[in-house]
């Protein structure tokens, strides 16, 4: 045999065996969720889906969203760090799951904390709670969570760098036809554009300025950090004016959303 294809043949055979090894990964990951999954098919099953918007009740990015996120496409919201996302995203869980419906969280990041997801008011009952390690495993959990019926599916991608990159186009394309069959909103938070041409919707925030409290020597804490949202995209949409919110270093989340558009973290 030739040397050259000797080689070529032995990068194959060890390319192969690293996807073979990527897939075990992902199929064991699926196998844990299944129990959970059974138990959320009877909370799905007599869901209708939604065709208008749906309010995160953050009022300055429903604004921006013209009255919220749109069920059966995907919003990607993208930031660097402390810009907000991970605060929208607890929201919007704590919103669906108050109104008596069923979310499910891809927590690639590993950012969620129970203790803090329940002083944000969100109903842990109604709520599955993914922890892949990869972004292959989260980005086929995401697509089950889809096929199973839920009305929101949110994917976090933490902070970078993001254990997998971007991922293929052809995987989000897969992610925005199954959201689309089901009538289900599949929001991701990402720290840079990941889902190509399949997001219908893409949010960018950008942190504007900081505000601490305490003076002189003593430690100053954080107060509050006002945030821009912009519409980088929206298929059938015109532009749209950014908004501005303010995060405060509260932990819990307000009943509703403040009239000058700000939330708590």
């Amino acid at each position: 045999m030739d040397p050259t294809a000797g080689s070529v043949f032995l990068i194959l055979i060890y390319a192969l065996f690293m996807l073979m090894r990527s897939t075990a990964t992902a199929l064991q990951a699926l196998r844990q969720l299944h129990p959970q999954l059974d138990v959320a098919r009877t909370f799905t099953r007599g869901h209708t889906p939604a065709t208008n918007q749906r309010a995160s009740r953050i009022k300055a990015f429903d604004e921006l969203l013209a009255g919220g996120l749109l069920p059966g496409s995907i919003t990607e919201m993208v930031g660097h760090r402390s810009c907000g996302r991970f605060s929208t995203l607890l929201q919007t869980l704590a919103a669906f799951t108050r109104r008596g419906e069923v979310a499910a969280l891809v927590d690639l990041g590993d950012g969620l904390d129970p203790q803090a997801a329940a002083d944000a008011r969100i109903d842990l009952s109604r709520l599955l709670w993914a922890r892949p390690r990869h972004l292959k495993p989260a980005l086929i959990t995401t697509e089950l969570l889809l096929n199973t019926g839920f009305p929101l599916v949110v994917l976090d991608l933490g902070t970078p760098p993001v254990p997998g990159g971007r991922g293929p186009e052809s995987s989000w394309v897969r992610l925005a036809r199954a959201a689309q069959k089901h009538g289900s909103i599949l929001f991701v938070s990402s720290p840079y554009r990941a889902s190509g041409s399949a997001a219908r919707v893409i949010v960018e925030a950008c942190k504007t300025s900081t505000r601490w409290h305490g003076a002189g020597r003593t430690p100053k804490l954080l107060g509050a950090i006002t945030v821009r949202l912009q519409l980088a995209k929206a298929i059938g949409r015109g532009p749209a004016p950014a908004q501005h919110v303010e995060w405060t270093s509260s932990l819990s989340i307000p009943d509703g959303a403040r009239p000058d558009g700000t939330g708590t973290p």
